[in-house]
């Protein structure tokens, strides 16, 4: 009974903690930047200038893309916490390029079918790279604060168009490394911490179950003695006569 209860009530932990444990996605404000060339500003970045939609474009023949995270070469990403990338793009084609937006997606590392978070896009205005120019976007994102700890594909792509025909360009797809918030103590890590009280709990009391009841078991039963013991005299006197008398006299003269 009480390794049953022991059962329901584990079952009933985890049920509990499945909401801890969940992804959520992230619904953090990106910051308000400045796209800058050799030549000057090309555009305000802000998150609803356009809606650049979800499609998917091949990209352009002279456009290259490039990727770094300043100052965080390790790519690591804190979960709830914003993290800053630059997409540098380089136009050796004939014409203009017109940036519409840059958005990003993380997924399994080992599958990439498996989604597990849509990062929120950053769209631009008046954000052109001219011909044989480099222009540099920041990037600003965050995985959500629920995300476990662990390494996950981040895919980010820029979306542009070239004489009003839309394309797109992946400047990353790699491994990123998400770790907890530098807070002081996290609710997955107080999560973790009761469960642990508890299960050691719940096994002290069953390890104090089977003793109880191994004690029990072993308790010593009363003596019985068995052998040639010495007969009462009054109790001989009073079976006198009786069958019980006549077999052993005749038991003993049988020995004789």
């Amino acid at each position: 009974m009480e390794m049953k209860n022991f059962r329901v009530f584990f079952f009933a932990l985890l049920l509990l903690a499945s909401p801890l444990l969940q992804v959520a996605r992230c619904q953090s404000d990106s910051e308000t930047g400045v796209a800058e060339t050799e030549g000057g500003d090309l555009g305000i970045v802000g998150e609803d200038a356009q809606d650049f939609g979800d499609g998917t474009f091949s990209p352009a023949p002279g456009v290259d893309t490039v990727c770094i995270f300043p100052k965080n070469s390790a790519r690591v990403v804190a979960a709830g916490e914003e993290t800053e990338l630059l997409v540098g793009m380089k136009n050796d084609g004939e014409s203009s390029v017109n940036v519409i937006a840059i958005q990003a997606s993380v997924h399994l590392p080992f599958d990439h079918s498996l989604l597990v978070q849509n990062l929120t896009g950053q769209a631009f205005n008046n954000a052109t790279v001219p011909v044989s120019a480099q222009a540099t976007f920041p990037y600003i994102f965050a995985v959500s604060k629920f995300l476990q700890p662990g390494t996950f594909d981040l895919v980010g792509s820029i979306v542009y168009e070239v004489d009003q025909h839309p394309y797109q360009s992946t400047f990353y797809n790699g491994t990123i490394e998400v770790v907890e918030s530098g807070g002081f103590i996290s609710i997955e890590s107080v999560f973790l911490v009761t469960l642990g009280i508890a299960l050691l709990v719940l096994f002290g009391l069953w390890i104090h179950g089977q003793v109880k009841q191994l004690s029990k078991k072993t308790k010593k039963a009363p003596k019985v003695e068995v052998g040639t013991g010495t007969t009462d005299a009054s109790m001989d006197e009073w079976l006198q006569g009786t069958a019980y008398t006549q077999s052993l006299s005749s038991k003993s003269k049988k020995k004789k």
